[in-house]
């Protein structure tokens, strides 16, 4: 089977997982999902109780694939035109989905955005450029259709974690440097603005995972999960840093050539505690040598992405330090 965009075939699927590994991913994704169901029962979480509206399940291009779905959060009587966020869920491009996500899409929506939280087609069956490729669809469809839900399509902010913000920053690399792929440049003369890029926790270069435990010791199983990651990549033994750039957006950025647009202003924030660490780092240095602004906030003792759980000191103060950061890129937005 072949990766399909408007009829025509792009990336072969890769080697077939073992059945453990197959095993293993079954049993996380069952345990995440049965987790962020629960949550919907705790009565501070619940989006009754922040008084959160949700529409599910909206195809944002024609394939009929649950992958190409999202899900619509706003606040209630709010007036609009409200600012947009998408949202990018992580999970290694592998896992997970928007419904695993749904409480991060809420916080928000809480703070007056409308919310697009979107589903990506996921490695090893669609590899690089299938999540970036939907990644883009979604955004032209929101940047479409904003209007329809009240939102201002000219004021998108683009977060993601993980994976998640590895998409974030290839899009914003892909709407400020033109690539020669064809369906790369058609994004980019499309000329998507966006406020700001928010890039949690992110894994920024896909290509070269042995990056990780050369600089530092680690645990074989991190060690491991860190190179499934790379299950992404369409031949992933024979990749080079920067064979696929928005899929090594780091790499791009790190290039320090002069981008035909500027780039927005860029949130990065990772715990210390958390392996892909680094790319946070470069990521700063790199934005920094462009001259774009870049607010990075490093977490004592924060695992990954220890700000999707719902409590904990670090989880509150990153929370705090996000609004504070889109109340100075977005001044002027509402508050419900």
């Amino acid at each position: 089977m072949n990766t399909i965009k408007n009829g025509q075939r792009l990336v072969p699927v890769p080697a077939k997982r073992s059945w453990y590994r197959r095993a293993r991913e079954s049993l996380l994704q069952l345990a995440l999902r049965s987790a962020s169901q629960a949550l919907h029962l705790h009565p501070r979480l619940s989006l009754r109780y922040h008084d959160i509206e949700r529409k599910q399940d909206i195809s944002y291009n024609s394939s009929g694939l649950k992958e190409h779905t999202l899900d619509v959060y706003r606040p209630k009587g709010v007036e609009g035109p409200l600012p947009v966020m998408i949202y990018i869920h992580g999970g290694g491009f592998q896992l997970l989905s928007k419904d695993t996500h749904w409480l991060l899409a809420a916080k928000y929506a809480s703070r007056g955005f409308v919310v697009f939280n979107i589903n990506y087609r996921l490695a090893p069956e669609h590899t690089y450029p299938a999540a970036i490729l939907d990644a883009m669809d979604a955004c032209l469809w929101v940047k479409e259709h904003a209007e329809t839900f009240g939102g201002d399509p000219t004021r998108i902010v683009v977060a993601g974690e993980s994976a998640g913000a590895n998409l974030a920053t290839s899009l914003a690399v892909a709407s400020s440097y033109r690539h020669s792929e064809s369906w790369a440049e058609s994004f980019f003369d499309a000329s998507v603005s966006f406020k700001a890029i928010i890039a949690a926790c992110g894994v920024l270069q896909v290509s070269d995972p042995e990056r990780f435990h050369r600089r530092r010791k680690m645990p074989e199983w991190i060690i491991e999960t860190l190179r499934e990651v790379a299950a992404y990549l369409p031949n992933q033994e024979q990749a080079t840093p920067g064979q696929w750039a928005l899929a090594d957006p780091l790499i791009k950025l790190e290039s320090a050539e002069k981008p035909e647009r500027p780039l927005p202003p860029f949130l990065a924030f990772v715990g210390t505690r958390d392996p892909l660490l680094d790319d946070t780092r470069r990521l700063h240095s790199a934005l920094n040598e462009l001259g774009t602004s870049c607010d990075v906030r490093y977490y004592q003792e924060g695992i990954h992405a220890f700000h999707a759980l719902p409590f904990g000191e670090n989880t509150q103060h990153c929370w705090r330090d996000q609004f504070q950061f889109l109340d100075t890129v977005l001044p002027e937005r509402l508050h419900p």
